[in-house]
């Protein structure tokens, strides 16, 4: 019985140094992927502008529809330029962790996009952001909507490009 309890023991000192680090390395990736996600959009968004004329009104317009995406040009509310599970990466159904938005200015000529944690702590830590000159900004203070305004995006620290 004493050696059962000992067994007991060990398995659990191994779980509580184990189970951190994983949360830890799970919060990294989940973080890196929206880096990336973040990166990704607001190229599309530079894309959608060339072939547009203005930045997308939504995110959803630089998506794909569900259906997947047909032959010839593509219409404006739906651009295929990223996955459709990034392009509705909201907060009811979140990409790694993150939701994802775009907001475009008054006249279509700027545009602000990011992600945040869902789940601040455990799905990530840091929330980020990019504007049109397409370099992604992070905050680690608070976990407020990614897309406030473009002054706010650019005031917060860019992630080495």
């Amino acid at each position: 019985m004493i050696e059962l309890l000992i067994v007991v023991a060990i398995i659990l000192i191994i779980a509580a140094i184990a189970i951190p680090n994983l949360i830890r390395a799970r919060i990294s990736a989940n973080e890196s992927s929206a880096a990336a996600a973040t990166r990704t959009i607001a190229t599309a968004d530079i894309q959608y502008q060339t072939s547009w004329r203005s930045y997308a009104a939504a995110l959803s317009n630089l998506s794909s529809p569900s259906t997947g995406c047909g032959t010839g040009v593509p219409p404006s509310t739906a651009a295929c330029l990223i996955d459709y599970s990034l392009g509705f990466a909201l907060p009811a159904s979140p990409k790694s962790g993150y939701a994802f938005v775009a907001t475009v200015d008054s006249t279509g000529q700027a545009f602000t996009e990011g992600g945040t944690a869902t789940v601040p702590g455990r799905s990530g830590n840091k929330t980020f952001c990019a504007i049109e000159d397409g370099v992604v900004h992070y905050d680690t203070t608070s976990n407020a909507p990614a897309t406030t305004t473009s002054a706010t995006c650019v005031g917060l620290s860019t992630i080495g490009n």
